[in-house]
């Protein structure tokens, strides 16, 4: 069950020269060793060979498999599911690196429809499996003592047996989802990104992408900011028309095949079903959030006064809501950057400073920034034997150095994770920012032990704060107006509806301290997550807080939390997440937990009003 071990020496045999790093693209080599000039039709013909194996089977499942014919159907699977990931990152990869070639646009959109395909032909495996009696299941789980990967795996799926239809519908719902919801998310994402915004920098106009106008919301420059936000607004409201009768019936359709022909209970259950968690567990962490928003009203009120320069002022401008406190001109060289993220891993654990450090020594990382290249930053796992490749966009700015940071915790999760099978190392999606925003939080530390400037402090410590506020409570309020907005349209309400709700939810959760004008009606058709992932969001903000609380924690008890964190981690996707955290003590359902996470927002926000008392 465990993957071959990897080769370390290289990446751990200790700290590399500043100069060993610099900016250029990654090696892709060793998911396809024959690189871009692969036959793709040679890959698939080996695939076909894989399922057909695999169908052989169709005829031989029985209640009666013994142990050992079990475990050779599961390892045939799992091969199976490997070279899936392999075929399939290859091609996400190589188009992330180049979104202009036509070259790798062709071979992910062939391998894509491909793969289509064979995940039908093979979808009677689990098929089989949901509908066994449960006391056949026990029997051949049984016969799994060595394989607990496999154990896991197979209990998780069974629990979606109340959710799943028989193989004809479900073979129908995976082709009318390619050719029906996902065209039209498909269109959805070719209309918006389409979309050209101009604004006015220094007396010249500029048209920019959606990206490009999202960032002037960080601009030093007030007007700026008002007039990216004024611009992003009045295109995207010539669109809302169309664009809320696309969200109509996204959750028409979601309604449509989970509810009523799969039978979950409501919208969200099944989000929580795929993050497996239950209900109560979610609703407690939505309510947790909701009553913590009133924190940060004290910190935007604090924000007001400092941007304006009259300490008595109390309402934040919502134009103003991600303003920086000064516009820093400090640059990061790429190498000292790198340096200093691993330093500081290294710092908190010997064994996480050198697993990032694998990333970058087997050339899996790339941050040049380049014509073409796919915008942001992400971190991609392919398989528990190869170490996950890292995409950024490094531009010397701090917050670029943060974003190494966080990438790289994603590996080092991955990477701590290895031993497990291809089918268990990813963690669930709420566990999966455990490790990324820890190491963010880890190098805001050391910068601030660093930074003996009041006013720098006062800098960092905001600039953190609005990335907590973005990635906690604004998520979580994502998802309260999903849950009323696709109540509210299976009711009959109309995208002009759903704008008064949307509006209602954020001006609640912001209370009297931040000003939030008419025109912020309409950000609802501009989420993208509404469209392709319904309920989503609240995992971010289940990451966040998670990870807040675990920090109050290492804050308390120093180097001895190190040892459970990393065990936590290196579980990986291989157990429940309650049964993870339930291990390290945290109760997901205790509403004093989430609290916890809180707490550390508002000790950075007394020291900002320590700091602001003393200026």
């Amino acid at each position: 069950m465990k993957s071959a071990p990897i080769q370390t020496a290289k990446a751990l045999s200790g700290k590399r020269e500043i100069a060993a790093y610099r900016q250029k693209g990654w090696d892709l080599s060793e998911l396809l060793p024959e690189g871009r000039e692969t036959d793709v039709g040679e890959l698939l013909a080996e695939l076909e060979a894989r399922v057909d194996e695999l169908e052989s089977w169709r005829e031989r499942l029985s209640p009666d498999l013994d142990a050992d014919e079990f475990t050779r159907l599961l390892k045939l699977y799992e091969q199976l599911v490997e070279r899936f990931y392999v075929i399939s990152a290859y091609g996400q990869l190589w188009f992330s690196e180049d979104t202009q070639s036509e070259a790798a646009l062709t071979y992910r959109n062939r391998v894509e429809h491909a793969m289509t395909g064979f995940q039908n032909r093979i979808l009677f495996l689990m098929l089989w499996w949901k509908e066994l009696e449960e006391a056949d299941a026990e029997r051949l789980l049984a016969g799994l003592e060595g394989y607990p990967d496999f154990g896991h795996f197979l209990r998780n799926a069974r629990r979606f047996r109340p959710y799943t239809l028989e193989e004809t519908p479900e073979k129908v719902i995976n082709l009318k989802g390619a050719n029906g919801v996902e065209a039209l998310l498909t269109l959805f994402s070719m209309l918006t990104n389409r979309l050209e915004f101009e604004i006015e920098i220094d007396g010249e106009t500029r048209s920019v992408t959606r990206d490009q106008i999202n960032g002037f919301a960080f601009s030093p420059d007030g007007g700026v900011r008002r007039r990216a936000y004024d611009e992003f607004f009045n295109v995207y409201s010539r669109e809302s028309k169309i664009l809320g009768q696309i969200y109509v019936h996204r959750v028409r359709d979601w309604d449509a095949e989970n509810r009523q022909l799969r039978g979950f209970p409501t919208p969200l259950s099944v989000r929580n079903m795929d993050n497996d968690l239950p209900d109560r567990a979610v609703f407690t962490l939505l309510d947790a959030v909701q009553e913590g928003a009133a924190v940060f009203q004290r910190y935007f009120r604090l924000k007001a006064g400092w941007l304006s320069g009259d300490r008595d002022r109390q309402v934040l401008s919502r134009y103003d809501l991600y303003a920086p406190l000064a516009g820093s001109e400090r640059r990061i060289e790429y190498p000292h950057a790198v340096r200093k993220v691993l330093d500081t891993l290294y710092d908190f654990s010997e064994d996480f400073g050198r697993r990032a450090e694998k990333v970058f020594a087997d050339d899996h990382v790339d941050s040049e920034i380049r014509k073409g290249k796919r915008g942001g930053a992400f971190c991609a796992t392919v398989l528990p034997s190869q170490t996950p490749w890292l995409l950024a966009n490094f531009n010397g700015r701090v917050r670029d150095v943060a974003t190494l940071a966080h990438e790289l915790g994603h590996a080092v999760h991955s990477l701590l994770a290895e031993e497990h099978s291809v089918l268990t190392q990813h963690a669930t999606l709420p566990l999966a920012e455990t490790a990324s925003v820890f190491a963010e939080m880890l190098l805001t530390d050391r910068m601030l032990r660093e930074e003996s400037d009041p006013v720098a402090r006062r800098e960092l410590i905001a600039a953190s704060l609005d990335d907590i506020y973005a990635t906690v409570v604004r998520q979580a309020c994502f998802v309260r107006f999903e849950i009323r907005a696709h109540d509210s349209i299976l009711a009959g309400s109309s995208p002009d509806e759903l704008s008064e709700i949307y509006l209602d939810i954020v001006r609640g959760h912001f209370g009297d301290a931040v000003d939030v004008p008419d025109e912020f009606r309409l950000e609802w058709v501009t989420i993208p997550h509404f469209y392709h992932s319904p309920f989503y969001c609240y995992a971010y903000s289940f990451g966040q807080l998670l990870v807040l609380a675990l920090y109050r924690r290492y804050q308390e008890v120093g180097e001895s939390f190190v040892p459970g964190y990393l065990r936590m981690l290196a579980q990986g996707g291989s157990a429940r997440p309650e049964e993870i955290l339930a291990a390290a003590d945290i109760d997901i359902s205790d509403p004093s937990f989430w609290r916890a996470g809180f707490e550390v927002v508002e000790g950075m926000i007394d020291e900002l009003e320590e700091l602001d008392r003393a200026d």
